[in-house]
């Protein structure tokens, strides 16, 4: 009887060893990584399948942070500078009080100095832009809902003023009353 040899015996002196093309079995490398390895910004092997499949892969996502009071920002300066082309666009009107400017969506901040009398109606002033304007006889007024919001802040501020008074302990002891008594020795 003719023994058969094994398979592998016939497989020696063969370039691959019956994996067929050299490139085939090389291990873990020839898949090119686990899972999404390879698909970075900076990679190459597996952008192509990245960019076909997986359109939102790169590039930033998210919110932008809304400001607290939700107003832009404008300095006197600017306004001053500008209110020539404010009254031909027409957010600025001529009386004989002053120059009156609707701004409800911003924040005026007192950067710069002012000549004009204005009458500004805003979201919000800081202190030295109402001093400014005042100084110059103009005048400053906060919108309406602004000052709804900052009442109701307000509000809640002076509750909690309230509250923090109650669980305080009395005024009226100082601080010797609060130590400890001292203790008389007996002779």
């Amino acid at each position: 009887m003719v023994k058969k040899r094994s398979k592998r015996s016939r497989l020696r002196g063969r370039k691959t060893c019956g994996w067929g093309s050299r490139k085939k079995h090389r291990g873990s490398g020839s898949r090119g990584g686990k899972g999404m390895a390879g698909t970075g910004k900076r990679s190459g092997h597996h952008k192509t399948f990245i960019l076909r499949y997986f359109k939102e892969y790169f590039g930033k996502r998210g919110f932008v942070p809304i400001r607290e009071n939700g107003l832009k920002v404008i300095n006197l300066d600017l306004i001053e500078r500008s209110l020539n082309k404010m009254i031909k666009e027409g957010t600025a009107k001529k009386t004989p009080k002053g120059i009156e400017l609707n701004m409800p969506q911003y924040k005026i901040l007192g950067a710069g100095e002012l000549k004009s009398k204005l009458i500004i109606k805003a979201g919000s002033f800081s202190e030295s832009a109402k001093e400014k304007i005042e100084k110059a006889g103009g005048i400053a007024e906060i919108t309406r809902k602004i000052k709804e919001k900052e009442a109701i802040k307000d509000k809640g501020k002076k509750e909690v003023k309230s509250s923090e008074e109650e669980i305080r302990p009395d005024k009226s002891l100082t601080k010797e009353d609060t130590k400890k008594p001292k203790v008389i020795s007996k002779k």
